[in-house]
């Protein structure tokens, strides 16, 4: 797709929008001392002209160039001045936190300024992200497992010590519910666990709506009050995904969409749509039913002892179909949910006993969404595929996983369709071109609109970086990092005295690393896994010296501008693994289609991530550094060459010497 071309923005009144969404952009660019950018003026009149024309704009644009600045003056200003209601949607709390106290008060005031008018934002998350004041209260039973001796519902403080460090985090965030105003579980400081944060949240279905006591005072419905009327959403992927599911209602009514860090949201939205049937699960439910349908205990009990059994015999990874012992426990599950189901339809007879039937209501909901799935169809048409973890270690009890094969309709048919969209990230063009995410999409000629665009970056790459391919090294094995390319890794790190980042396709290969870089250097080594990432990312960017090593969260995560990260390597090409059951059955279908399935998959995932951790050198204009790629076949396989166009334009070696003489300059 080209560049759009530069509209006359003197004649319409959609005209006039865009130049006053330009004119806005300036005004707050100038408001934070910064300075005017090519591609975020262009991608501020790209903006504008979409949600005028209600197409679908790709917008990819590098790290620095300011790409939620130049979408907020567009949208801010449409909404202020043609009256339209816009949804931003981002990947990370980083991100969303940015947007909600820097950037779009920044913009605001500088349509205040210019137009007299702010437009009114709002956040919006999941309703389990808010406290719930009547489970705090002890309107819904407890967990099963206890985390205290014994806690007075009325008060924040335990009738005895806590028994446990899930003790002590379940009294901080009681205490905490009633002192605060937002009851947002990330404006709690310091956090508390998952299973700390049960205790005092519910989930939507579980929520008691009009018979709740107390709903005057919930904060999911205020949250979701301030977004049907405000003028600017904000929320994330995992909300998009449960509209893309099916349930377009947990979004306010909205005109325009934008999608911020777009490249992850065919993974947040196949997340979303992904459900897990354990034994464990339907023995809760029966316990549950213990309290409210004693009728339904015996039918859940003996669905339980027959799903574990059919769990147990089936062997880890995907199942192309059900076995017939797994088809029977299920069939014998749907119907102990069906009766569970009809005994709990009547009413309550008090508000307690309420929230005990909604708990189990919603168990035995996602319980029969899961039967109707195994029992339909969906694994033979391949809408679903299947499969069977032990955990990573292969010790957990088996659990049945499953997940819808492709999300391209639902992405196009229930968050696309009738609205305008902005997606943006700085990597969306894959091998040099955003068909491989526009497909995923379901944006497919002749059946919607859209253009993609590359509104460059302000750095530039080819004088602020190396990509260094060690072409040399022996090709990677099943074994993990070979000896030759930990001794090319040490070389890297010991010639830029630290400062690196280390991306590995495995939490085993950073260990073996980091474990291989103490015995060799000075320098620290830290590595994923001996603290919470945040801790490490802090302790990397506040030594010079020091190296970070990790795997898949490090890979995207991680801004670290300065001289502090003037190194990153990365182990091999980061291929799904073969026996992704997801990676797998995509595969197949594309092959049965007639497409390279390699290519089409396994190719384009690995090519968004090594974007991705690529992306972690240059963060501003003064950065300089070396992305090291110790996998030889990115310089000798005939898909090489699509993984190299999909990275930042670094100036390219193969040449070891070069680049440890360029690392050691750096020092000086």
């Amino acid at each position: 797709m080209s560049t759009p071309a530069e509209a006359d923005t003197t004649t319409t009144p959609d005209a006039v929008t865009s130049a006053a969404s330009v004119d806005v952009l300036r005004h707050a660019v100038a408001a934070i001392g910064g300075v005017e950018r090519e591609g975020q003026h262009r991608m501020a009149l790209a903006a504008s002209r979409t949600i005028e024309a209600g197409g679908v704009l790709l917008a990819q644009a590098g790290t620095g160039t300011g790409k939620s600045l130049a979408y907020l003056a567009a949208c801010m200003t449409d909404a202020v001045l043609a009256g339209r209601t816009v949804v931003i949607s981002t990947a990370t709390l980083a991100l969303q936190r940015q947007i909600m106290l820097k950037d779009a008060p920044t913009v605001a005031a500088s349509l205040a300024a210019l137009h007299g008018q702010e437009p009114r934002v709002a956040l919006l998350k999941g309703w389990h992200n808010y406290v719930c004041k009547h489970k705090v209260a002890g309107g819904y039973p407890d967990e099963d497992e206890p985390t205290l001796f014994s806690v007075d519902a009325s008060s924040t403080r335990p009738a005895e010590s806590p028994r446990s460090a899930l003790g002590v985090q379940v009294t901080q965030v009681r205490a905490w519910a009633g002192e605060t105003e937002t009851g947002d579980r990330d404006d709690m400081v310091p956090g508390v666990g998952d299973r700390a944060w049960r205790q005092v949240s519910v989930t939507k279905l579980e929520c008691l709506g009009a018979a709740c006591p107390v709903r005057d005072e919930c904060f999911a419905e205020a949250a979701r009050a301030r977004s049907r009327e405000a003028d600017v959403v904000v929320t994330n992927h995992a909300m998009l995904g449960i509209a893309a599911g099916g349930s377009p209602g947990v979004l306010p009514e909205h005109d325009v969409l934008v999608i911020d860090e777009a490249h992850d949201l065919v993974s947040r939205v196949t997340s979303a749509a992904t459900v897990e049937l354990s034994a464990t699960a339907v023995e809760r439910s029966g316990r549950a039913a213990g309290r409210h349908a004693k009728s339904a205990v015996a039918g859940l009990q003996r669905a339980a002892i027959a799903l574990r059994g059919a769990l147990d015999a089936a062997p880890d990874g995907r199942l192309t179909a059900t076995t017939p012992a797994l088809h029977d426990a299920v069939i014998l599950l749907q119907a102990a949910v069906k009766d569970a189901l009809g005994s709990v339809s009547g009413r309550a007879s008090d508000a307690d006993e309420a929230g005990g039937r909604a708990v189990l209501k919603s168990q035995l909901v996602v319980l029969t969404e899961i039967c109707e799935r195994l029992l339909s169809d969906s694994l033979s048409a391949r809408r679903d595929v299947a499969w069977v973890s032990r955990g990573w270690d292969g010790a957990q009890a088996p659990r049945l996983y499953l997940a819808p094969l492709e999300v391209d309709h639902a992405i196009a048919e229930q968050l696309l369709e009738g609205r305008a969209t902005i997606a943006t990230s700085a990597t969306l063009a894959l091998g040099g071109s955003f068909d491989p995410v526009a497909h995923s999409w379901g944006l497919r000629e002749g059946e919607r609109e859209w253009e993609a665009t590359d509104f460059g970056s302000p750095f530039d790459h080819g004088s602020q970086g190396i990509l260094y391919v060690a072409a040399h090294l022996p090709r990677p094995g099943r074994d993990g990092i070979s000896e030759a390319a930990l001794v090319e890794l040490g070389d890297l790190v010991a010639a830029s005295d630290g400062g690196a980042l280390g991306l590995f396709s495995s939490m085993r290969g950073a260990q073996r690393a980091a474990e291989y870089l103490r015995g060799r250097l000075d320098t620290p080594i830290l590595c994923q896994g001996e603290d919470q990432v945040p801790n490490l990312v802090a302790r990397f960017a506040a030594d010079h010296r020091a190296s970070l090593l990790g795997t898949l969260s490090l890979w995207q995560g991680v801004d670290v501008p300065g001289d502090t990260c003037r190194l990153v390597v990365i182990d091999r090409i980061p291929f799904p693994r073969p026996d992704d059951p997801i990676s797998s059955a995509r595969t197949e279908v594309a092959q049965a289609r007639g497409a390279n399935g390699f290519l089409e998959v396994s190719v384009a995932h690995a090519a968004l991530l090594l974007a991705q951790g690529s992306g972690r050198l240059i963060r501003s204009g003064e950065d300089r550094g070396v992305v090291a790629i110790l996998d030889s076949r990115i310089a000798t396989a005939g898909y090489g060459s699509f993984l190299l166009r999909s990275l930042p334009p670094f100036w390219p070696t193969r040449d070891g010497a070069v680049v440890r003489r360029s690392l050691a300059n750096l020092r000086r």
